[in-house]
């Protein structure tokens, strides 16, 4: 009975507004997320073949999903290793790959890149992330430039000193990765309270800390898409409309000219359990999450859920089950937002994060992976799979009328397609983009 109150609380929304929602998810993924192209078959001599026969095979998507990639061979042994680079490439198209400043250059000089670097846990080597990332067909996202909090010990406190030892650190990651990542996030998480404790530099707490990062990696990273990143609570706890931190934030930005190509906005649901229902009006409320997105739509950016955890705690089955569903809702109004563009979910499998002893700070406590500490795929991966596998994928057979052509409508993404035609059979790639060519011509030889 208690899971079931649990659950009917969070889903209250979603049940109570499903069919306004169905609409609205259901056409937005129709619009955003799918083309039409009329594919006209020819012989060599240009000559149209009727009654061909057309079959699409959707192997790769344009969409990006995935996860922090930080567990890459970090497990205990090499079984475990292999089956999580296994999973990993079968779930996703994207991976958040660690640039921490304090595990990724602990010593000045030495920068952990090499795959044969010296090992920190849960910070792969660069090397080796990006190598797993070549070999799968899987895109790095580098997480990230300027994050102050973890920034090694000997960084100088003083603004000059840690904005020069900043710029070194961008000059030389821009010359070693600019054309092997794409994607940066540039800063992160800037909206934070300063800590009392002393832990930020004085560049912290410079009032153009975040202009002047983005003015060093637009220069470093011309051909580089660059992403500004902030957390939940500064998103959808501290939402007062074009007046909210980050919107006013990004705001400023833009309009003193700086460059972001991509907003990235945290989801994590890094609360208590026994707080939980406090929070069930902002993040599992459906028309509040649709406002914010609305909101910050407004800027006409690519958006990306760049980390997100949706907590089972300790609730066993019934707790497996409710985070899968609530991954389901908002993956599928995510995926339907004409302006996002990624969903990266953050820690993969259950019980691996470092837990400081310091800290009262825990992530195991959420148990929002999506793996068991065996490495079993918990339902929300089952989800996600079915989600990007079935679900929103494309596959279909459909013949040329009298002139050769068919239209074929399908996700934005890559595709085998099979022609069929006097006997023989021949695939030819396609590439079903959100901007491309409304016709194709494909040659049978």
């Amino acid at each position: 009975a208690m899971e079931n109150t649990r659950r009917i609380k969070i889903l209250e929304g979603w049940v109570r507004d499903q069919e306004i929602l169905r609409a609205r998810i259901d056409s937005g993924i129709e619009l955003s997320r799918k083309s039409s192209v009329k594919i006209k078959v020819t012989d060599a001599a240009g000559k149209p073949i009727p009654g061909a026969k057309i079959t699409l095979k959707q192997k790769t998507h344009d969409f990006k999903y995935g996860a922090n990639i930080f567990l890459l061979d970090e497990l205990p042994d090499e079984e475990r290793n292999a089956e999580h680079r296994r999973i990993f490439a079968e779930s996703f198209n994207l991976a958040t790959v660690p640039f921490y400043w304090d595990t990724l250059e602990p010593v000045k000089g030495q920068p952990r890149y090499g795959k044969d670097s010296p090992k920190v846990y849960r910070r792969p080597a660069i090397d080796l992330c990006l190598e797993y990332c070549r070999e799968n067909g899987i895109e790095p996202k580098a997480h990230c430039l300027v994050y102050d909090k973890f920034r090694p010990k000997w960084v100088p406190m003083d603004e000059q000193g840690a904005r020069d030892a900043y710029l070194a650190r961008m000059e030389n990651l821009a010359e070693h990765y600019a054309d092997k990542i794409n994607m940066w996030e540039v800063t992160n998480e800037t909206l934070f309270p300063i800590n009392h404790n002393c832990t930020n530099s004085m560049f912290y707490m410079a009032k153009d800390h975040v202009e002047w990062s983005f003015a060093q990696a637009e220069r470093l990273f011309p051909k580089n898409r660059l992403i500004i990143n902030e957390t939940q609570d500064n998103i959808f706890e501290m939402n007062f409309g074009t007046r909210s931190p980050y919107y006013m934030q990004i705001d400023r930005l833009l309009r003193d000219g700086t460059r972001i190509d991509g907003i990235g906005m945290q989801y994590h649901s890094f609360f208590k359990k026994e707080l939980e229902e406090s929070y069930i009006p902002t993040r599992y409320a459906p028309q509040f999450l649709l406002e914010v997105f609305d909101l910050y739509a407004r800027f006409d950016k690519p958006m990306q859920i760049t980390e997100m955890t949706i907590p089972c705690y300790d609730e066993g089955e019934a707790g497996q089950d409710l985070q899968a569903e609530i991954l389901k809702c908002v993956y599928s109004m995510w995926f339907s937002m004409p302006l996002m563009e990624a969903i990266v979910y953050w820690n993969v499998a259950d019980g691996y994060t470092y837990v400081d002893p310091n800290s009262d700070w825990n992530e195991n406590y959420y148990a929002g992976g999506l793996l068991n500490h065996d490495l079993s795929l918990k339902p929300a991966m089952q989800m996600i799979q079915t989600l990007f596998g079935k679900t929103w994928r494309t596959n279909l057979q459909t013949e040329t009328g009298a002139d050769g052509s068919a239209w074929v409508r399908g996700f934005h993404g890559h595709y085998d397609v099979e022609i069929t035609a006097g006997g023989t059979t021949q695939t030819v790639p396609l590439h079903i983009a959100k901007n491309g060519p409304k016709d194709c011509a494909l040659v049978v030889k």
